[in-house]
């Protein structure tokens, strides 16, 4: 038999793509299709219809533009149809980098945090719009340059408690703010200044301060909580480390209601969004993750499930590192606090991608 030509057209730089048979997909055959179809469903509508991204990538090749016409005309309405209909259309890829056989794995969250549409005594820090003169080429002032400007010179949305829930927020890429009267509401990114992204958890692992295996979410908030995040005290200053600097909108659409709004432009879907390389990778390939990571019981957990590239962030760059939408509020923050794992990554390509000549 002839071997399978490996696709070429979507196989970024420095990464290897081994074409394989959804029979070879660890636990592919027990998953559920058709939450996997609906979820791609969302980012569909969005690349048929020839919808704005929120944050741009690289575009839709035909093929995939194609699939994407297909979905939103198709009806499917059961597991067995959405099966069919993924398996039909795409070829599995396994994913090797030149340095590392696997792909790496992060988590995230949508923040759900108390807060305040005016400054009072519990609620100091400003979460800022996205200003006026910001520019997408040239790069905005740093994170602590821009908090120097403060509301003076930025309008504030809503306040929070303190610095590292609005770090958080930025980190994260959106939050639902609950204003203790029975309303919330709903904060989507809108911009950033353009500064390089800088990992605070790891700047303390190298400095001694918290060991690698103890850096929880909790553990570095308490931290910076701890050593003071007045302007100058050594919480503040840790924030600083990190020059980039998110800006939101209030949000009060429809879709947002359904979840956070990823790059793509589609409300994500726990445990089923997934964040790419944008500069690698178009919104809407559907990815199968096969690894061991960590459950809401303890311990490391067997995780085999289709998820849908859907968002993007600074931080993950590489074709192969990717970062899973966990879900929202405290318990979805400690999950995706401790993801930091291995694990074989399979890339749907179209299936005419991966055609003989």
């Amino acid at each position: 038999m002839a071997a399978r030509p490996a696709p070429a057209v979507l196989a970024p730089e420095g990464a290897r793509l081994r074409p394989v048979d959804f029979a070879d997909l660890p636990g592919f055959g027990e998953d559920d299709h058709l939450a996997a179809f609906e979820t791609f469903l969302r980012t569909a509508r969005l690349i048929a219809g020839g919808g704005a991204e929120l944050r741009g990538a690289l575009p839709a090749p035909p093929a995939l533009r194609a699939l994407c016409e297909r979905a939103v005309a198709a009806r499917v309405e059961s597991g067995p149809q959405a099966r069919r209909f993924f398996e039909a259309s795409f070829t599995p890829c396994r994913i090797e980098t030149l340095e590392e056989p696997s792909a790496f794995l992060t988590g995230y969250y949508e923040p759900v945090v108390p807060g305040s549409l005016e400054k009072t005594t519990d609620f100091t820090e400003p979460v800022f719009a996205r200003p006026a003169d910001l520019d997408r080429i040239v790069p905005y002032p740093d994170r602590a340059a821009i908090e120097a400007m403060g509301p003076e010179r930025l309008q504030p949305l809503v306040w929070l408690r303190d610095a590292i829930e609005v770090f958080m927020i930025h980190v994260q890429g959106s939050a639902a703010v609950d204003l203790g009267d029975g309303r919330r509401v709903r904060l989507t990114y809108a911009g950033r200044n353009g500064q390089p992204y800088a990992s605070i958890g790891r700047a303390l692992i190298e400095a001694g301060e918290i060991a690698q295996e103890e850096m929880s979410l909790a553990r570095l908030k308490q931290w910076v909580r701890d050593k003071g995040q007045a302007p100058g005290e050594p919480g503040r200053n840790l924030l600083h480390r990190n020059p980039s600097y998110i800006f939101f909108a209030l949000d009060e659409s429809p879709q947002r209601a359904s979840g956070p709004i990823g790059g793509a432009g589609a409300p994500l879907t726990p445990l089923r969004s997934v964040a790419m390389d944008r500069n690698l990778w178009p919104y809407g390939l559907p990815v199968f993750v096969d690894g061991l990571l960590p459950g809401a019981g303890g311990g490391l957990q067997p995780f085999r499930r289709l998820m849908i590239g859907q968002d993007t962030g600074s931080a993950i760059l590489g074709p192969a590192r990717l970062d899973l939408f966990m879900g929202s509020g405290d318990a979805a923050g400690a999950l995706a606090g401790d993801i930091r794992h291995r694990a074989g990554l399979y890339i749907l390509i179209p299936a005419e991608e991966c055609s003989a000549p």
